[in-house]
């Protein structure tokens, strides 16, 4: 049955009103919410809820808004005809992998979606453009097409044959991905790669990983943007696997990370727990990252390997590059953000398009997962520079 509402706006639309009911009942499913968990973040009843999920009650147009708001979606999906949208992602993620989420984990991936389909509106409107490459594997070994890909994408990005990336996640983004660091409650996942119907390539990074491992996973899941855009949800968890798919992508963020010409010219002949630390360091891998290189160019023997994994670098020596240089409160405020996915980078563009006039002060609020009035203390940690609307 197709209705009739008129929006916030004023701007009068045509929907129909079984498909918004089985939208929202997907919606809340997947989040593993029953009718009465809503309300407190809606203001809604069951009965009025209810008769949504059953197309037997017309929205208003602020409800619509306020339903889109609580599941962090783009009211214009809750109001279209399309049947196709990022839950159907999400629902084959799951289905394959549902008793790794919590309801706090899905959630977070919700918000992560949310998160990308913004960036690539932001990006869109901001009109960025990004760098093309696309890689094509060959033959059969998928050892050799992660050491493959990994070269020709340093190549792409003009790195020296010896140059250690600095900032793996820019280079990502560079290639129009949307790569968000997001903690999630289960310790075992590291990262995911969805393929989001419009929004193209997103990558979520486990931030309650150690920081040096953020940056592995961030190459790994990279080499699954390059080499599995045919899989719409590919999971990494945070333990040894014999899955071809997924040995590719650790050798793809190896060979990306810590390039064999690198590894080479160390000088190192007898490695202790000192010089250990100072290269894992220097490299910003973990020590089992470094002692996998070091052995596959037999700097190191399978004992040795052993031996170096032990090792830890101590935390206090990892710092967060969007945490260096702040007080200690402020630091703490801005990691909190940082655990829901806003970076320097995401924050910056929404700022930009705030500044530019290309979204509202609510709309920047709701990009940043904020209240309106939360805004200038993320304009002031993030060193953003808004300007008065």
């Amino acid at each position: 049955m197709f209705i009739q509402i008129t929006l916030n706006n004023g701007k009068a639309v045509s929907f129909d009103l079984v498909e918004f009911g089985r939208k929202l009942r997907n919606y809340r499913e997947q989040r593993q919410l029953r009718l009465d968990e809503l309300g407190p973040g809606t203001g809604f009843g069951n009965e009025r809820l209810a008769e949504f999920e059953a197309g037997a009650a017309k929205p208003t147009g602020d409800e619509v808004l306020i339903l889109a708001d609580f599941f962090q979606c783009d009211y214009r999906f809750f109001i279209s005809n399309e049947r196709l949208a990022a839950f159907q992602q999400t629902e084959s993620l799951y289905r394959k992998f549902g008793d790794e989420f919590s309801k706090n984990d899905r959630r977070s991936i919700q918000e992560f979606f949310f998160l990308c389909e913004c960036e690539a509106f932001l990006l869109s409107e901001l009109k960025r453009e990004f760098d093309s490459f696309t890689f094509t594997p060959s033959g059969t070994y998928y050892k050799g097409h992660g050491q493959d890909a990994a070269k020709a994408l340093r190549r792409h990005f003009n790195y020296k044959a010896n140059e250690v990336p600095s900032d793996v996640y820019a280079d990502f983004r560079r290639l129009g991905f949307h790569v968000f660091r997001r903690s999630l409650e289960n310790s075992n996942i590291s990262g995911l790669t969805i393929q989001h119907p419009w929004a193209g390539t997103c990558i979520l990074v486990n931030y309650s990983e150690d920081i040096y491992r953020q940056r592995f996973t961030a190459g790994h899941e990279g080499a699954h943007g390059i080499l599995d855009r045919g899989d719409d949800v590919i999971v990494s968890f945070n333990k040894k696997t014999k899955d071809y798919i997924e040995l590719r992508a650790n050798t793809f963020s190896s060979y990306y990370l810590l390039p064999p010409e690198f590894i080479d010219q160390i000088p190192v002949r007898v490695w202790n727990q000192a010089e250990t630390v100072r290269w894992a360091s220097q490299l910003k891998v973990s020590t089992t990252a470094l002692a996998i290189a070091l052995k596959e160019r037999g700097k190191i023997s399978d004992p040795e390997v052993k031996q170096l994994s032990q090792v830890r670098v101590p935390a206090h020596e990892k710092v967060d590059p969007e945490l260096a240089n702040l007080e200690e409160i402020p630091a703490r405020r801005k990691e909190e953000l940082l655990r829901h996915g806003l970076s320097n980078f995401y924050v910056g563009l929404c700022f930009e398009a705030w500044n530019n006039g290309l979204i509202s002060t609510g709309r920047v609020a709701e990009m940043l997962l904020v209240d309106d009035f939360e805004i200038w203390s993320i304009a002031e940690l993030f060193n953003a520079r808004p300007v008065a609307q």
